[in-house]
């Protein structure tokens, strides 16, 4: 979008769109706002009117009366400012809760390729400071103008109907006010938007400097960063100082120009009054000046809230950017659920590319049958991560097809599928909660005995019972070792009962006792289900039914263990050298 074009009103249209779940609320707040608008000119009227009536005449016996109803309906004043307040706050609260659950929803039914092509701190940044300065377009810099630009409406009106002549001098500085409300929004508008984008850039390196932590300070990275970060502060502030800059020339100028007007209907409302054929009399005076500071105060407070909205409609640009995003790809329209998974993984002929024309699979074809173990083995970026990606449609293939059933995988819903699958990978990812909850992700309903059960089976009920499964972990499962936090991935697998399962080095953080213990439950597990089995210890897929040996995208060797080893080919060669490491063996 253009800078030159800041208020975009489609976007507005969008933002507005949002206040529908708040309609009671909004309605409310709207006829509140405009009693609002009214009520500083009625006051300033209302002074002029004392002044004129008993104060002018002497009539001591009105003037409490006046006063009383004066103070009175100051009253009323204050208690309506306060509700356009609170009742702006409430609805800003709504609206945006929406936004953020909508963007949030977004996020989730984007497909893998989303999540690597943007960074995490950019995406926070959507859900926390953009949405944050589309609340204060809503519930401020919207209903702050309406009160201002109805004041100012209302206020002139009074003034017309008071003194004309004297509403003359306003109407004639109106040209001036607009040109230099033109020129600072042009100039604010590229600023506030500079501003956003390097504050985005700021939370992308904070949040990949909180979770890369332990590499940072494994490599003593820790100056390095600094430096990173100090220029980024550095390109946010001069940003910052920046708009501040522009806001300190724009808002001192209109405050000059509101005290020389304020001179202007001194001297010639004075003349007014002290002239013997106008005879203007003093209370119009009086209550001319206040309504010409109503009239002229609103362009200072809508030139700040004017700020407010710019930043809005940067964050709108922003998060609505992010909201027209359409997935790479989804399910297609001819998707079905499947209903219950027999295990047939089949691939005919599969190319894919994670970007274009840079393949990373050629031309692969096997048959997985129903309760078989399939084991992948090659050295990293042989393509082996990709097959699995493939199966669990995090990706789409580009070339050839992958079926499960007997049923292409553009033609399964993805949530169907991704039910029936259970994945333990090697970063053994663990919420914040309780154990339990980790446990229970594949199968909410489950109970902590069934838990206890599975792990049981695994031959590692004692060590969840001596983490003890109320016990809170914390993000990405600090707080509990490495193979612990393996262990637990893997009783998850096995509670949530897939029939499709998928071992990506499942065991690569325990040690050789714990992954033999593993392993003879893993042989329990396999039973009835499809097995993928990806593992840099090939002492972990001897009992495969099929072993896939990957290279450089392409599959060079199939078979089981003992007639690879007879073919002494790539799969042997692999087998010497990580029997000679200690990696392969029991």
């Amino acid at each position: 979008m253009k800078h030159e074009a800041p208020l975009n009103f489609a976007l507005i249209r969008r933002v507005l769109a949002y206040t529908s779940s708040a309609k009671r609320t909004r309605n409310i707040l709207f006829g509140i706002t405009i009693l609002r608008a009214m009520q500083l000119p009625l006051l300033a009227w209302g002074t002029g009117a004392v002044i004129n009536g008993p104060i002018t005449s002497g009539d001591s016996a009105m003037l409490v009366p006046a006063v009383l109803g004066y103070a009175a309906f100051a009253l009323f004043t204050d208690i309506t400012f306060r509700y356009r307040i609170l009742l702006a706050l409430s609805f800003g609260e709504q609206v945006m809760t929406r936004m953020r659950q909508d963007l949030f929803a977004h996020f989730m039914r984007m497909p893998m390729s989303f999540f690597t092509q943007n960074r995490t701190g950019s995406l926070i940044s959507r859900l926390t400071s953009d949405i944050e300065a589309i609340r204060m377009g809503v519930q401020d810099a919207l209903f702050v103008s309406i009160v201002q630009g109805g004041q100012m409406l209302v206020a002139g009106a009074l003034m017309l109907w008071v003194e004309p002549q004297l509403f003359l001098i306003v109407l004639a500085v109106a040209p001036v006010v607009w040109f230099l409300n033109r020129q600072f929004r042009k100039r604010q508008s590229v600023l506030l938007r500079k501003m956003q984008e390097s504050f985005s850039r700021v939370t992308a390196v904070v949040a990949e400097a909180v979770g890369g932590i332990r590499v940072t300070q494994g490599f003593s990275r820790q100056s390095v960063n600094a430096g990173i970060f100090r220029e980024l502060l550095a390109d946010h502030s001069a940003h910052n100082i920046g708009t501040a800059r522009n806001n300190a020339l724009y808002t001192p100028l209109l405050e000059l120009n509101a005290q020389f007007f304020t001179a202007a209907l001194l001297l010639a409302g004075g003349w007014r009054a002290l002239s013997p054929e106008v005879n203007m009399p003093i209370g119009d005076v009086v209550m001319f000046i206040f309504l010409a500071n109503l009239f002229f105060q609103p362009f200072q407070v809508i030139g700040n809230q004017y700020a407010v909205a710019l930043s809005a409609m940067a964050g709108a640009e922003r998060v609505f950017g992010m909201l027209d995003t359409p997935p790479s790809w989804a399910d297609a329209d001819n998707a079905r659920p499947i209903s219950h998974i027999q295990g047939r993984v089949e691939f005919r002929d599969v190319t894919f590319s994670y970007e274009p024309d840079k393949p990373v699979l050629h031309g692969i074809s096997f048959t997985a049958e129903p309760g078989t173990t399939v084991a992948l083995v090659g050295h990293t970026g042989s393509g082996k991560t990709s097959i699995i990606n493939l199966i669990s449609k995090y990706y789409l293939c580009e070339q050839g097809e992958a079926l499960i059933d007997g049923r292409g995988l553009t033609t399964i819903t993805g949530e169907s599928l991704h039910k029936q699958m259970g994945i333990v990978t090697q970063q053994n990812f663990l919420f914040t909660g309780t154990l339990l909850e980790n446990l229970r992700l594949g199968n909410p309903d489950a109970t902590a005995e069934q838990a206890l059960e599975a792990a049981e089976r695994l031959g590692c009920r004692q060590e969840l019972e001596t983490l003890g499964l109320n016990r809170i972990v914390s993000e990405q499962g600090g707080g509990i070792s490495l193979g612990q936090r393996q262990l637990v991935c893997i009783v998850r697998a096995m509670l949530a009962d897939p029939r499709i399962l998928i071992l990506d080095e499942a065991t690569s953080a325990v040690d050789s006792l714990t992954e033999a213990r593993i392993q003879q439950a893993l042989d329990i597990l396999f039973k009835g289900r499809t097995s993928f089995v990806i593992a840099h210890r090939l002492s972990t897929i001897r009992k495969a039914d099929q072993v896939l040996v990957m290279e450089q995208g392409k599959i060079v060797e199939r078979g089981h263990h003992a007639s690879l080893l007879a073919l002494n080919g790539r799969y042997a060669q692999m087998y010497t050298e990580f029997l000679k490491t200690g990696i392969g063996e029991d």
